[in-house]
């Protein structure tokens, strides 16, 4: 109808087409909106194949004729310049949480980049997407009205590599859901360590099986760890195996404790807080993250972390947690040593972390998009 304003369109294809990462971040985004919904019009736009959007959204969703594999092809790889806003109409913004934005003629776009790991460790992304990252990003960066980043370490990035300018760029952080709590119900407790197989004592880490996160250094820092102290608490790496995840599987073959270190696979979203919970300490020696959730949500459940201290995570892990260099496997081991024989350090860390886990919330994450859309549109 004539008069009515003009709609904020997201791109909700990664919120219903992807378990983890980015998809979480979109579902975390939109949820967070649909809890309070804003006094401006959101409409949000799917490709042909996704699924139903959850009934719990209140916000029209304009569906594509186009498959999410269509869409790529026709703006990413083939750059045909055919707008957007011809096949969803005109609107206020365009948001594409997920890195790219497809072409458009009359609407201004935003687009959230979480990371260029891409660029910084190309060694270590899926094969064959590196190329079209270094290609399909950098234009999506440069046709934005404005960029979103997930951490000041993102946003650096952004500027240093394409020399974005700085007033383009800004920062909103990702929240964790409130669920990610201590668990101490027993019987849930009993049934996430059954399920998973879970050993009585462990260390535990979560992400994706892939070369960036630096499983085979966890490994090697475990073995020490283990030789050194002779304690009882196992390894658990849990997550889905994503990319060049070999080397992974042989360190921990080739360990002397090889029995003791166990990947249960993927976990999923529902038992993450009994994981935690069931943990005695955390350990996140990624290379490189955007933010990184993980440390986040074990502190929230109120896990003690030991995380490396490199690119976003010093932001998100803050002084609640033992910060290492990713490379350091004597240092890694000497504070897993420390961390589980001192109560007092993982009790004072405990604290420290709920406080820290308490910064990052949805709802402050989507008031602050509110924000970022009423100023621009």
């Amino acid at each position: 109808m004539a008069g009515e304003p003009l709609p904020i369109f997201i791109d909700a294809t990664a919120a219903l087409k992807q378990h983890a990462g980015i998809g979480r971040y979109t579902r975390g985004l939109i949820d967070a909106l649909a809890k309070n919904p804003p006094d401006i019009p959101i409409h949000l736009v799917v490709p042909r194949d996704a699924p139903a959007p959850p009934p719990h959204w209140p916000f029209p969703v304009r569906r594509l004729f186009l498959s999410e594999r269509e869409a790529i092809i026709l703006w990413q790889r083939l750059r045909v310049p055919f707008p957007m806003d011809f096949l969803i109409g005109r609107g206020r913004l365009f948001h594409s949480p997920d890195f790219v934005l497809p072409a458009l003629r009359r609407t201004p776009g935003i687009v959230t980049v979480h990371d260029l790991s891409f660029l910084v460790y190309p060694q270590y992304a899926v094969p064959g997407l590196e190329f079209y990252l270094r290609g399909a990003v950098p234009r999506s960066v440069r046709r934005a009205h404005l960029v979103l980043a997930d951490s000041e370490s993102t946003r650096r990035d952004l500027i240093r590599f394409w020399d974005t300018p700085p007033e383009k760029v800004r920062v909103l952080y990702p929240g964790i859901s409130p669920r990610f709590r201590p668990v101490e119900d027993p019987e849930v407790l009993e049934h996430v360590r059954r399920q998973y197989r879970l050993p009585s004592r462990f260390i535990l880490s979560v992400s994706r099986l892939e070369p960036r996160k630096n499983f085979p250094g966890l490994i090697a820092a475990f073995n020490r760890f283990k030789a050194q102290t002779h304690q009882p608490h196992h390894l658990v790496i849990a997550g889905g195996k994503g990319w060049l995840y070999g080397p992974i599987f042989r360190a921990a073959e080739q360990s002397p404790y090889r029995e003791e270190i166990h990947f249960p696979g993927f976990v999923a979203d529902e038992h993450l807080p009994a994981l935690y919970s069931l943990a005695d300490v955390f350990a996140y020696p990624s290379f490189y993250e955007g933010f990184g959730f993980p440390p986040l949500e074990a502190m929230a459940c109120g896990t003690p972390v030991i995380s490396a201290d490199n690119s976003s995570l010093p932001e998100v892990v803050g002084d609640a947690g033992i910060l290492l260099p990713a490379e350091d496997v004597e240092g890694w081991a000497q504070a897993l040593a420390r961390l589980l024989s001192d109560a007092t350090l993982r009790e004072r860390l405990r604290e420290k972390g709920y406080a820290q886990a308490a910064k990052f919330s949805w709802d402050a994450s989507a008031r602050g998009l509110v924000q970022i859309y009423r100023a621009l549109g």
